[in-house]
């Protein structure tokens, strides 16, 4: 289990290292716009990103 664990840690790591390292203009831009969403807009898309990844787990597990 905690292979697994570890495993999908890595694989989030270097998903979320893509767009940095591929387009960092664009990267950056998109935190700017991320910092001045409100803290309910916030709140939905770390909603919407649990329902997404428990969904996910739920169908290939």
């Amino acid at each position: 289990m905690m292979s697994n664990l570890l495993l999908a840690f890595g694989l989030m790591l270097v998903i979320e290292g893509l767009l940095p390292f591929a387009a960092p203009s664009v990267w950056r831009e998109t935190f700017r716009r991320v910092i001045e969403f409100t803290d309910g807009q916030l709140r939905f898309v770390g909603l919407v990103s649990i329902g997404v990844g428990l969904a996910l787990i739920v169908l290939f597990s």
